[in-house]
This record gives C-alpha cells, structure tokens and sequence, in this order.
C-alpha cells in the first residue's frame, strides 16, 4: 500500500546549513510574488523504492496498462498544429495518437489507427484537409467524423453516426496541449489545477518554441526524469557551478499532481560554507568566465546577486520590455523547476525551458529526453523551431552551449545508474527524505496508478466469474 504524504512545517523540519531559499527572497530587491512564497514540504516515508521499477519488464508492462494508457499527459505546444489541418503524432509506448486543429480552430485528438484495418493514418507531423487511410482510402474529416469508404457497397452494415474516429480527452494550458487516453479520466481542471494558478504571472502562452532538442539514453525513463529532479546530484555531477547555485538548501515542494524545486542562483553551495567563494569566483561560476576572461566590476553597496539579476534584466529588456522590470531577482535567475506527473517539466519565470521524459518506444531499457526553451518576443508570433535530434556520439553542447554541457554531464551517469542497477544486490534505491522527495513525489504518483489499476483489474476478473 502506498503511504499518504504527511506536510510538514516548514519552520521545524531538518534542513541544509546556511540561508534557506525563503530568507534569500527576503533580500530581494524587488516584490516577490506570492507564487513563491509558498511552502509545501511533504513527508512520503523513508522506505526505498524497489529496483524492479527500473529494470523490470513486468513493472513496466503495468506501467503501460495503468499509467500511460490512463494519466494525461503533454503531447505538443499549440503553436504546433496553428492552422485548421495540422496535426501532430504524439507517440507513447508502442501507442500513437494525432492531436489535430479542426476548421473551427479547435483541437481534437484521435488514435492513429484506421478503424477498417488499423493501419497508421499518419506517419508524421503535417497538415492535411483530411484524414485519409493510406492503405485502403477510408477517409474521415477533421472533426472525426467519417467522410469516405471507397467500395461503399460492399460496407452497408457500417452506421455512420457509429464509425466516427474515437475521441479523446483534450486539455489545454498556458499554450500546452495535453490528451488522455483514459475516456473517463479525472477532468483536466482537476489535474492542472495548482500548475495553473503558479503559472498565472508567468504566461506561458505568450512563449514560443525558439529550441527543441532530443536526445536517446540508454537508461530507464524514471532514471533519466530523477536525474533532472533534484539539485542534491549538483556538488559530485556539476561542481564547476558550486560556486554559484545553492544546491542543498534548495526547497521542495509537493502538492497533489506535482512538485517543484527552487533552486537560488548567484549564490553559492552550503556546502562551501566553511571556505566560501570570493566574489570574483561567484561572479566567474555565474557568468561561465574563462581565465583571462574581464570579470565586471559590481557597483558599492550592491549584492553578486543583485547585479547579476540587472544585468539579465538589460539582456532580456530588447525582447521581453518591461516585464523584467515587474520581476523579482529570484525569478530572473533561480531555477524554478516544476514536475508535473507523470512526466512532464516547465520551468517558472524568464528560465522558460520544458523537459520532457517518455520511454523511447516499447522499451524499458532506454528512454527520450526533451528539452524545449520558450522565449518572449513582440509582434507577431515566430514559427516553433523543429525537433532537432541530438545523435549519440554527439554533445548536447554543440546544439544549446551553457545548458548543453550540463544536460552532458548528467547523462554521462545516467546510462550507468541503469547498469548498476541491473547489476547490484541490492533490492531497493534510497533517497533522501528531503532533497530527492520531487523523486519521492512522482514514485508515489505512480504506485497510486498502479495499486488502483490493480485493484479495478481484480475486481473485474471477480465480476466476470
């Protein structure tokens, strides 16, 4: 049986030496939102999570039949599918679905799958006036309703009020397009409901796709979303920024369909505490300065962070105007990184950037990570950029720099926590109660889809006896 979170109080838990990330806004130059001002510290237990999970094909089976067949989940940005016709292939497990923009500029989404004999509708992402099988020519219009048979005489037992595409449920957020493949799912304003009020001020959909990057590891896809799930990794995986991110007093928070992280920028590691950086060091970490490089000069009286904070303000003013100027520091330079279960990750405030997590096809052994940056801009809206894969032996660095080098880094241990788990003796993986508990939080998650999928199935085989 899963265990039931228990909040906890922010003022008396066990947490890192040094500031705290609250008493780090309290020094910010300007108004800090209430967004973050919120605390949700969530006690789930101590207990390891079973290795199974990662390396077993029978977990990931359930998986498949009671999370990916059940949970809503993001499948592409509405810029996308602009124009009445557009369509675009989400796939998932061995499924695949089309999420298609109708004439009447809504959006609908299907199986792709020909209701005569199942062939794909589509193969790729495109625009087209209809859906139209490549096989055999049965042929439906936008909206799913069906349009043509070729040979109609030899179909007169087919209704056509009854052979209409099968729709699914479509949810629609901050310019994101999720589906379900669950017809009687929770409704999507259950699901999205705290994710929607944190991100009021943040207005995604006023964003666009200016990257998109992908990249296939060879690892489970739980083992590639943990890595990206907690800043406890940053002192062994990224210590060349330990001068400039507070890692261990980064705040975790739970509530029902997601976590987040909130993680200081411009400032440096407690775990430096006892030999603290100077400031010329913070200032090199932060601007990612090589020797020989001119470190600016920072104004009396004004803290590393504070002028780090202006100077983005002035990098970002020609695109975003004056918006920066209504931002708090922390949302100017701290990542802000939100986990919505089951596996979908945006960021909060100016660091715009979505990850995506999903099994690469039918296999448990490897997965796909996506990495998509949002950014502002006036006037009329540019197009989304195209879905550039990453090839194995190249690095993520050549595609996006700063960020690149540290997606590296991570996904240099990513493949051999896959390995080691395969190999260890060990039943479980420990994690820690606090710092790893966004980790905890979508383990959770997932044994609540899975116990409940287990218990529907049970009680349908004892109906059925």
């Amino acid at each position: 049986m899963t265990k039931r979170p228990r909040p906890l109080d922010p003022n008396t838990m066990t947490r890192s030496p040094g500031l705290t990330y609250q008493q780090l806004l309290d020094a910010d130059t300007h108004p800090v939102p209430p967004v973050l001002r919120l605390q949700s510290p969530m006690d789930l237990g101590n207990e390891d999570i079973s290795i199974d999970r990662y390396i077993s094909r029978a977990w990931f089976d359930k998986e498949v039949e009671y999370l990916w067949k059940r949970a809503w989940q993001y499948a592409c940005r509405e810029e996308e599918i602009p124009e009445a016709g557009d369509y675009y292939k989400y796939d998932i497990v061995g499924m695949s679905f089309l999420v298609v923009r109708t004439p009447s500029g809504d959006v609908r989404a299907f199986p792709n799958a020909c209701l005569h004999r199942g062939r794909m509708l589509k193969e790729y992402d495109g625009r087209a006036s209809e859906l139209r099988c490549p096989f055999h020519g049965f042929c439906w219009d936008l909206d799913g309703k069906l349009k043509d048979i070729p040979a109609r005489w030899d179909f007169e037992y087919v209704e056509d009020d009854k052979f209409g595409l099968p729709s699914l449920p479509v949810g629609r957020w901050g310019g994101f397009i999720f589906i379900n493949p669950d017809r009687d799912c929770e409704p999507f304003e259950d699901f999205i409901s705290d994710v929607r009020s944190h991100f009021e001020r943040w207005k995604p959909e006023a964003l666009f796709i200016s990257s998109y990057t992908a990249k296939v590891v060879a690892a489970n896809w739980k083992i590639l979303q943990e890595a990206f799930c907690e800043a406890y990794h940053v002192n062994a995986t990224h210590p060349q920024i330990l001068m400039s991110l507070a890692d261990t007093n980064t705040q975790v928070d739970v509530w029902r369909n997601c976590g987040r992280t909130l993680t200081a920028g411009g400032a440096f590691s407690p775990l430096l505490l006892d030999n603290p950086p100077t400031q010329e060091q913070l200032l090199r970490s932060a601007l990612d300065l090589r020797e020989g490089d001119e470190v600016p000069a920072i104004p009396a009286g004004m803290s590393v962070r504070a002028f780090l904070a202006e100077r983005m303000r002035a990098m970002l003013r020609p695109l975003a105007g004056k918006r920066v100027d209504e931002y708090c520091d922390a949302e100017i330079l701290d990542s802000i990184v939100y986990s919505v279960f089951p596996n979908f990750h945006p960021w909060g405030a100016f660091n715009a950037i979505v990850y995506r997590f999903r099994p690469n096809g039918n296999d448990h052994r490897s997965a796909i990570m996506e990495c998509i940056i949002l950014m502002p801009f006036e006037g009329k809206r540019p197009p989304p950029a195209k879905m550039q894969w990453v090839a194995q032996d190249e690095s993520w660095s050549t595609r996006i720099p700063f960020l690149g080098r540290v997606f590296d880094q991570d996904l240099f241990n990513v493949p051999k926590v896959q390995l080691g788990l395969e190999s260890t003796y060990k039943p479980g993986v420990s994690l820690a109660s606090y710092q790893e508990s966004k980790v905890r939080f979508l383990q959770h998650r997932l044994g609540e889809f899975v116990e409940e999928g287990e218990k529907q199935e049970r009680t349908r085989k004892e109906r059925a006896r």
